[in-house]
């Protein structure tokens, strides 16, 4: 038994002589395993900025002279919260603020984060802050993902300084995180990277020896990084992964890679629209939608209709929007467009996508080129105004029921003239009991014949 034990203790990978073996190759080899880690590392993370020189893109923000260089450069680090789609630089900004102002750096992800791992962050910084006076700077990523009282953790420390927070969100914060927390915190907009920006990083990376692909001697045809920064749509992580898979996928001829358009459209395959259907990306380009219908151009309506399909987005939620833009945009200036869009609704109910999208993209053109009058939303809004405001006018006495039991007597009723006994099926009568104008008809399209008519019977009596 004692010979198993100690055999136990030699060969125990936790513990005895194997153990310090294997920690003394572990520090032997640390260099090789330290550049085995990096050769595994993706393009984006190995071309990450290493100075705010570096930092491509955010000019308005990092740029000479702009807000957030001169706080790094006056090593005053403020509460922030940075607030843009993917791959614009606020990951990389955080790790530049932090090395920058010589502050521990910590990262939570708070899709993983919990109340627990906060308050060891927090309890890190104070610790820190008490014995060397060195601050921490926190990188919560998505911090949109945090809860109202996961957020509320943090509130105290970041007041008192302890623990300087760097937020990155690609949801709106105004509405993601709660008031205390954004008042302790300033917001700052990154913006989708400009084409030339995108460039230049590729062009970078491409020649980039030590942490690019300079080393694989690859060069790429006219158009080929013009190509790579248009599919990238702004990010600068998308951008360099495609760059980095159509290198890998460029054929070898004499120890070198040649991009061209054809092993770039092969290695990008098919650009797949980011959408997400509950956040910013998706009431944007609703709103871009419904304000192409509305202002006539039927060139963007049907670019954000298939960005909203292609993205995924629920076809009865593109119905509902483009039969809701009949009435309110279009109205009686052409009362075809509400039947093209009850028809279009009952087809995507009916069939489903891919082939409902006809009739959506049918609806919605013909909602683009129609005259439009928005004469009923106007009317509605007039008199919803009026009754909150308390004008509640009593129904006059000859349009009141005179069915019911002793009605008549009261004089409900008495007085009323049936229109379709006239001969042109109108007759002059007062229907409100008050002089207001609700429905104002607008001189686009069918409105022009209906106000023309309405001057005519709103004329008082001679």
């Amino acid at each position: 038994m004692a010979k198993f034990a100690l055999k136990m203790q030699l060969y125990s990978p936790r513990g005895g002589l194997w153990f310090d073996i294997y920690c003394l190759c572990m520090d032997l080899f640390s260099p090789q395993r330290d550049e085995n880690l990096k050769s595994a590392m993706p393009l984006a993370t190995r071309m990450r900025p290493r100075t705010i020189d570096e930092f491509v893109g955010q000019s308005a923000l990092i740029g000479p002279g702009r807000p957030l260089r001169r706080m790094l450069e006056s090593g005053e680090l403020r509460s922030l919260i940075l607030y843009g789609p993917p791959g614009t630089g606020k990951t990389t900004f955080a790790e530049l603020a932090a090395s920058s102002t010589r502050a521990a750096f910590e990262t939570l992800h708070a899709a993983e984060a919990g109340v627990r791992d906060v308050r060891a962050v927090i309890d890190r910084a104070r610790g820190r802050l008490a014995a060397t006076r060195q601050r921490t700077v926190l990188f919560l990523d998505e911090i949109h993902r945090f809860n109202r009282s996961q957020q509320d953790v943090l509130l105290k420390d970041v007041e008192d300084g302890v623990l300087t927070l760097i937020g990155a969100t690609t949801e709106n914060p105004f509405v993601s995180v709660n008031g205390p927390l954004l008042s302790r915190c300033r917001v700052f907009e990154f913006h989708p990277l400009s084409a030339d920006d995108l460039r230049r990083l590729l062009d970078r990376a491409l020649s980039d020896p030590d942490r690019g692909l300079g080393a694989m001697n690859a060069s790429a045809d006219a158009g080929v990084v013009d190509r790579i920064a248009s599919a990238a749509r702004g990010d600068a992580r998308r951008g360099l992964a495609m760059l980095e898979n159509a290198v890998e996928m460029a054929p070898i001829a004499d120890g070198a890679r040649r991009l061209t358009l054809d092993v770039v459209r092969d290695a990008l395959g098919r650009n797949i629209a980011r959408y997400d259907a509950s956040g910013d990306l998706h009431y944007d380009i609703t709103s871009a939608f419904i304000k192409s219908m509305r202002g006539s151009d039927p060139d963007a309506t049907i670019y954000w209709l298939m960005r909203m399909i292609e993205g995924g987005e629920d076809p009865r939620f593109i119905a509902r929007r483009i039969a809701i833009c009949a009435s309110e945009d279009v109205g009686l200036a052409d009362s075809q467009a509400i039947c093209v869009a009850a028809a279009a609704t009952q087809i995507v109910e009916f069939v489903g996508l891919p082939e409902g999208a006809y009739a959506l993209i049918h609806a919605a053109l013909y909602i683009a080129n129609a005259p439009k009058s928005n004469a009923i939303a106007r009317a509605i809004s007039t008199a919803q105004t009026d009754i909150r405001e308390g004008v509640l006018l009593s129904v006059p006495s000859h349009l009141r029921d005179s069915n019911l039991a002793g009605a008549r007597a009261l004089g409900h009723g008495v007085g009323y003239v049936y229109p379709h006994d006239a001969p042109s099926g109108w007759v002059a009568q007062d229907y409100l009991g008050a002089v207001r104008r609700y429905y104002e008809p607008t001189q686009h399209g069918d409105e022009r014949r209906i106000a023309e008519q309405l001057e005519q019977r709103r004329k008082p009596a001679p």
